[in-house]
């Protein structure tokens, strides 16, 4: 009996693992690695940058940080206002 409950244990325990996915992968219908589009910076209410995408369907958002892990307020536009070309999942063009 303690065998049998120790494998249920066991086997349901397992059952909570996931692989880890992708985080920087689109999964919408045109899927992309978020890599291929262009982000444009959000700057939240403190005056600091934030990476943003919206591809029509999703939309990707991520705090943006100096090489030591620090936010960047680089003052680039108004608190709560975005700038550039994050609308659409905009491409990156190929280079000619």
């Amino acid at each position: 009996m303690k065998r049998l409950v120790l494998i249920s244990l066991a086997a349901a325990a397992l059952a909570g693992c996931e692989v880890p996915e992708d985080k920087g992968l689109d999964r919408g219908i045109d899927s992309k690695h978020l890599s291929h589009l262009r982000a444009g910076i959000w700057v939240d209410p403190n005056g600091c940058d934030h990476w943003i995408i919206d591809d029509g369907v999703e939309g990707y958002l991520s705090e943006r940080l100096d090489p030591y892990g620090r936010p960047v307020c680089s003052g680039i536009a108004p608190p709560t206002s975005v700038v550039g070309p994050f609308k659409d999942g905009s491409p990156i063009p190929d280079p000619l």
